[in-house]
């Protein structure tokens, strides 16, 4: 599976961080990105697609 984040859109807000926590995190712009060591296993990636308030997350 592939996640991205748009980091045009991201706002930083931190959603999908708070759902994923051992996916996302920050950058050094406040903005989430992917983990190197992503587990896509432990969260439901689904849920922060869809309460990502920029739309900024998606599946390759």
């Amino acid at each position: 599976m592939k996640v991205k984040v748009d980091q045009e859109k991201c706002i930083g807000c931190g959603v999908c961080i708070n759902t994923c926590p051992d996916v996302f995190e920050l950058n050094d712009d406040s903005k989430a990105q992917v983990k190197d060591d992503a587990d896509f296993d432990s969260c439901d990636l689904d849920e922060a697609i869809d309460n990502c308030p920029t739309e900024a997350i998606s599946e390759d």
